[in-house]
């Protein structure tokens, strides 16, 4: 089913519409959660802890995108439960993007559209291991296997990454 008609069944209150979700992006909430959580419980009831507040929030949300909105709702979800359980590899991403990014809630708006104004600007590979280390939690070794590149090149370009994103930011005058 598609995701246009999957929002009208949430829309029509008709409880089918979460089996349709859970079975159009089930796989890809879960994924999601456990690249965060790393634990298949806790997986398990971020994802079924999804459907519930998709449920809650549509309507009057309508989303553009169904799977990005229903991942979103996961994914904090997941860094809900992270934050009450620490995952090592999640932390060290965290670490890792803490030290170029001012995460101050004066700026969190200016913050947003700086950073996806510098991830448009970056070249396609960069912006693609920058996503998936920092937005989806895969470690350098996954990522490596994924663009055939060895993990010291990918931690290298990540590096360098964080490194323009430092930059990028203080010449608009947010530093860390």
């Amino acid at each position: 089913m598609d995701d246009h008609r999957i929002i009208e069944l949430f829309f029509s209150r008709d409880e089918q519409a979460i089996h349709e979700a859970d079975k159009a992006h089930g796989p890809k909430c879960m994924a999601t959660a456990m690249r965060i959580l790393g634990n298949r419980a806790d997986a398990e009831e971020c994802v079924n802890d999804t459907w519930l507040k998709a449920w809650n929030s549509i309507p009057p949300e309508r989303p553009r995108s169904l799977s990005a909105y229903l991942c979103r709702i996961c994914r904090n979800l997941a860094i809900n439960v992270y934050h009450a359980r620490k995952n090592r590899e999640f932390d060290v991403a965290l670490h890792e993007l803490a030290e170029c990014l001012a995460i101050d809630e004066r700026h969190a708006n200016e913050l947003s559209r700086l950073l996806n104004d510098f991830l448009t600007s970056l070249p396609s590979l960069e912006r693609r291991l920058f996503m998936g280390r920092y937005w989806h939690a895969y470690p350098v070794k996954r990522l490596a296997e994924a663009y055939g590149m060895t993990p010291n090149a990918v931690s290298l370009r990540l590096m360098r990454t964080r490194e323009k994103l430092r930059t990028y930011l203080e010449e608009r005058g947010i530093s860390p």
